[in-house]
């Protein structure tokens, strides 16, 4: 095979790799994402439970609906910006809760919408006393940020457990508490969390489309390079 053949071929199988190996990790996301929702099935179905104490991985109780006993702290809770709920606008509302036997725990309460103006951020009330929360065990979302810079005041961009215990000094658990749907009715917030398998389907097509590309590049190597030239001998 000549050097003009043998550039092309590389080329094309290259690219062939290249969309496998892209088809394959939209796979891996797509069961990663099923075996999530199987998880909050399984987990949905039992009784809440205290938070446990001396866990070292929290992802063994990814969902596991909780009862928190305790009250909330008023005075650290923050308004996590640029959420979206049905197509509105907002913020998630994220509030410690101390609970009786000594710990904290973030938890996030819902979604309030945006006020006209982001100068005026939505006012959230704090139940006070004694409170008793469903919900269910989450791990921190990740996120990438352009620069670390220390949040101030109420409204921040993401929600960081360790960075929200060094700025408030609230020594709150690495996981955060999404309170159930039916719980605390009537406060203004909306708790549609989003269900682990989202996007699963989308990774499916991906990986279609992934796999497509490289049969694409097969066949057009296979008609314009070298096979066609021996066929033609």
């Amino acid at each position: 095979m000549t050097l003009r053949g043998t550039l092309p071929t590389l080329a094309t199988f290259a690219l062939v790799a290249i969309f496998v190996s892209a088809a394959v990790w939209q796979h891996a996301r797509m069961r990663e994402r099923e075996a999530r929702a199987a998880t909050l099935a399984a987990a949905s179905g039992l009784a809440p439970v205290p938070v446990p104490h001396g866990v070292t991985d929290w992802e063994a109780w990814r969902y596991r609906r909780v009862l928190l006993t305790g009250q909330y702290d008023a005075k650290h809770s923050i308004l996590i910006d640029n959420a979206i709920d049905a197509g509105r606008v907002g913020f998630e509302v994220v509030t410690p809760f101390l609970l009786d036997d000594g710990r904290a725990v973030l938890v996030e309460r819902g979604f309030v919408a945006a006020g006209p103006s982001r100068a005026e951020l939505p006012q959230v009330a704090v139940p006070e006393g004694a409170q008793r929360v469903r919900g269910r065990i989450e791990l921190p979302r990740r996120y990438v940020e352009l620069a670390k810079t220390t949040p101030q005041g109420v409204l921040w961009q993401n929600l960081d457990p360790a960075r929200f215990a060094a700025a408030t000094g609230v020594a709150v658990l690495p996981i955060v508490v999404q309170q159930d749907r039916d719980d605390a009715a009537g406060d203004g917030l909306t708790r549609n969390w989003p269900a682990p398998d989202e996007g699963a389907g989308r990774n499916f097509s991906y990986m279609l489309q992934w796999i497509a590309f490289a049969v694409l590049a097969l066949a057009l190597w296979a008609w314009f390079g070298p096979p066609r030239r021996w066929l033609r001998k």
